[in-house]
């Protein structure tokens, strides 16, 4: 790689944020690592959680990056989770819903869409592996609201066999309503510019933007490329996710992006449904929704 592409490379993922990690253009980063046009720039953005956001942070979104809508992939528990960690920074912000655990960490003026990824359909297929006394158990704790240690009984029995590519194809498999709700508002043209996140922008975020790009037709490299960068983008604050995963009886390995996960993800998703085409097509999103985000977000 030359040194023009490297210094190009490293101004398009060069963070201008105080508070929100793992951002970048996803457009303009795929052109810079294929070195062609490929797709439009400053449409579709990509990051871990904003909640943290300082004043500095929201305004850039709003008015250099012109932001004009976030989607969320996050559970209701991660949202709750986020007010109580921000609970003594939170900038002041125009009423909302004073009730909405989210609240007041949006940002003014931005159409949020809340698309909790791994929903009650994931949920079950997973605890569906449990044995009985493992699902009693899980369901005492979530009871009793000790959240996180329920959670960690399908950590440590069912996830970290999985593994991250494992549990992308069980999201593939089970989350298709929330594929659909995704791609409804990829297909918005209204709704750019636009930014994808969930806790680190890694996971979800990952997969989501995988079956962007394959839609789009990026090269399987560009796309591997796009998915580890976020393994050093978020290195900032890899001994707390460190923490958060240990604590719901995940490996250490869970923090990291294996090299293999776009060939191995992307590779089942061609053997099973024969490409994403068909595979978006039985989530309820019909050719012309394709077609349009094809035509927003292709450079040709």
């Amino acid at each position: 790689m030359s040194s023009q592409a490297a210094n190009q490379r490293e101004a398009v993922t060069a963070t201008p944020f105080d508070k929100i990690l793992n951002f970048r253009d996803v457009g303009a980063y795929v052109n810079s690592t294929t070195g062609s046009q490929l797709l439009r720039d400053g449409l579709l953005y990509r990051s871990a959680r904003p909640d943290g956001a300082t004043p500095k942070d929201r305004e850039l979104l709003t008015s250099e990056y012109k932001m004009r809508t976030i989607i969320d992939l996050r559970t209701p528990t991660e949202l709750v989770e986020a007010r109580r960690k921000h609970a003594d920074n939170i900038p002041s912000a125009p009423a909302v819903t004073p009730s909405d655990p989210k609240h007041p960490l949006r940002i003014p003026g931005l159409d949020y869409k809340d698309i909790n990824f791994n929903g009650s359909s994931y949920s079950r297929a997973l605890i569906k592996q449990l044995s009985w006394s493992q699902t009693a158990k899980l369901f005492s704790l979530y009871t009793i609201g000790y959240r996180k240690a329920a959670i960690s009984v399908l950590g440590t029995n069912v996830m970290s066999a999985r593994g991250l590519a494992g549990l992308a194809e069980d999201s593939l498999l089970h989350c298709t309503k929330e594929v659909k709700a995704v791609f409804d508002v990829l297909a918005d043209q209204t709704a750019y510019p636009l930014l994808l996140h969930c806790t680190q922008g890694k996971d979800r975020t990952g997969l989501t933007v995988l079956l962007t790009l394959m839609l789009l037709g990026v090269p399987v490299e560009a796309m591997e490329k796009d998915y580890r960068l976020s393994e050093s983008q978020l290195e900032p604050e890899r001994e707390e996710k460190l923490a958060e995963i240990r604590s719901i009886g995940l490996p250490d390995s869970f923090a990291d992006c294996p090299a293999e996960w776009v060939s191995t993800v992307s590779g089942w998703i061609n053997e099973k449904y024969g490409g994403v085409e068909k595979y978006l097509a039985s989530c309820g999103i019909n050719q012309d929704q394709q077609d349009a985000v094809r035509r927003i977000l292709r450079a040709v």
